[in-house]
């Protein structure tokens, strides 16, 4: 079995690391580059960086950013926000970072994923997706979860990986900074759907947490902010938890 990937994820404001609760009330939570640097030496085996306000502002994600990064880090890297077309994913990848997380432009026009996975390879494509759970169904929202649509959370995820996505990276809104645990009915449903990894995000806020969300919720990766940037769970100590448990990980 392939070892479960432990995925620190940095959403950047500004050019700050930030974390909120349900996507909102924003507090600073330091230096991205520093704090990414920090995480590979932990033995984090990816990271994730989102600029959560590219989209709403129509900023461009910066590619300096990903230079930075690249210098300081020898773990692989996404890097998202923003990004709408072939150009900003060429300027990416040639930055140094591994993959590129497309959401809100893929969610708008989908065959994006296609054009992507076509110029850069399936493995460079990271479908993420924010929903929440309304009437009974899970709805895909756009724009660091501002706007609601009509699309649904399994059918899109279905199209993106019959497009070319290569990961889905899921956060659930209802479970965003809560540290009530993941959305675990939803990733295993997910899980049974797709062929792809699926990083599961929104809730982690126990070691317990990831234990249930590579077992329950059958995820690939699991994916945290607040638990790791204020020191509440360090990753070394999760790593060595989850394989006392029984779940394959890589240990530093």
């Amino acid at each position: 079995m392939l070892a479960k990937r432990i995925i620190p994820c940095l959403d950047i404001k500004d050019g700050r690391t930030v974390k909120g609760v349900n996507f909102v009330n924003l507090r600073d939570a330091g230096d991205p580059v520093e704090l990414g640097a920090k995480y590979s030496l932990a033995g984090a085996d990816e990271l994730v960086f989102l600029d959560i306000t590219a989209t709403h502002e129509r900023r461009k994600t910066l590619a300096d950013l990903a230079r930075d990064i690249a210098r300081h880090l020898n773990i692989p890297f996404t890097i998202g926000g923003g990004i709408k077309a072939l150009e900003d994913v060429d300027v990416l990848l040639n930055a140094g970072a591994d993959k590129v997380a497309v959401n809100s432009a893929a969610v708008r026009r989908p065959e994006l994923i296609d054009e992507l996975a076509y110029a850069f390879g399936n493995q460079f494509v990271v479908a993420a997706v924010d929903a929440k759970f309304t009437d009974g169904q899970w709805v895909v929202y756009l724009a660091g979860g501002r706007i609601p649509t009509e699309r649904r959370l399994f059918e899109y995820v279905k199209e993106a990986q019959e497009r070319g996505a290569g990961e889905i990276l899921f956060t659930s809104m209802d479970h965003d900074g809560t540290k009530a645990g993941f959305a675990n009915e939803a990733l295993a449903e997910m899980s049974d759907l797709l062929s792809i990894p699926i990083i599961a995000s929104g809730g982690a806020g126990s070691k317990e947490d990831f234990k249930d969300v590579f077992t329950k919720g059958k995820a690939d990766a699991g994916l945290a902010a607040s638990i790791f940037h204020f020191g509440e769970v360090g990753i070394g100590e999760l790593k060595t938890y989850l394989a006392g448990e029984g779940v394959p990980v890589r240990l530093v």
